[in-house]
């Protein structure tokens, strides 16, 4: 198959040219997976609540009628970030395919400011069995966090796709590390640009990538570039978790050892 992702530059608050400019991007390439930034139709960097309020979407609004409409028009498969309306405000990614939508995650561990404007996620870690293989997602700063991946990889994902809007130089080799411990793959699409608002300056570093069940970096684009980056694989490379012929990474965790006293 072929995972691809998509790496743009939204401007704050315009959500149909954000939209419009990922579409044009994937319309332009072939790929079976396209996974998309956090928040990609919005910008991230919020300055009070009502501004999350107002771009807010249910999880079958505006943005997913269009990505969903080129996953059909395609036959393919997309995952994008988006402010949810739901009975809070969260952040989330959806994963849309040819037939529709097919699955949503929220955040669970919110960066920074965040706090201030979205509930945590109370999805726990779904995965998603496609034909293309099983698939799970994370968001950005989950990187942090190896329990996340670890989740995922124990339900039996091959591929995690990684929304995000990634600020700090070290974030990308994150995921190789995450990769290696669990023998999985990951798509993480990143964004680029500078949001300097209310005080807060971020500037994003582009380097979306895809890193494969050994640790390498398949494909990893430039800090300051728009467009999309595929690589052909095959995932059931994640499916072997033998290191050699004594050590199997899964049957040889020692459970029983890992309480804390």
């Amino acid at each position: 198959m072929r995972i691809a992702v998509v790496q743009t530059n939204p401007v704050f608050g315009q959500v149909g040219s954000n939209v419009r400019e990922a579409v044009s991007l994937m319309e332009g390439a072939n790929a079976d997976l396209f996974v998309l930034p956090e928040l990609f139709n919005t910008g991230y960097n919020f300055v009070n609540k009502e501004e999350v309020e107002h771009l807010s979407e249910s999880v079958t609004g505006e943005t997913f009628r269009a990505i969903s409409g080129l996953a059909k028009r395609k036959s393919c498969y997309i995952v994008y970030g988006f402010v949810e309306k739901a009975d809070r405000l969260y952040n989330s990614a959806a994963l849309a395919g040819p037939g529709g939508l097919i699955g949503l995650y929220r955040k669970i561990h919110l960066y920074y400011r965040e706090n201030l404007f979205f509930a945590a996620g109370n999805m726990g870690f779904p995965v998603f069995d496609l034909p293309l293989g099983k698939i799970g997602m994370m968001i950005c700063f989950h990187r942090m966090y190896p329990e996340s991946a670890r989740t995922l990889a124990l339900q039996g994902v091959d591929l995690i796709a990684h929304p995000s809007n990634l600020v700090m130089p070290y974030c990308p080799d994150a995921m190789v590390t995450r990769c290696l411990e669990n023998r999985v793959f990951a798509a993480t699409a990143n964004r680029i640009g500078r949001e300097n608002r209310g005080g807060t300056d971020l500037t994003y570093i582009g380097k979306s990538e895809i890193v494969s069940p050994r640790g390498e970096i398949l494909a990893r684009m430039k800090e300051e570039e728009t467009g999309v980056s595929c690589v052909e694989v095959d995932l059931a490379m994640a499916q072997n978790k033998r290191i050699n012929e004594y050590n199997d990474l899964f049957l040889g965790r020692k459970t029983e050892q890992y309480r804390l006293s």
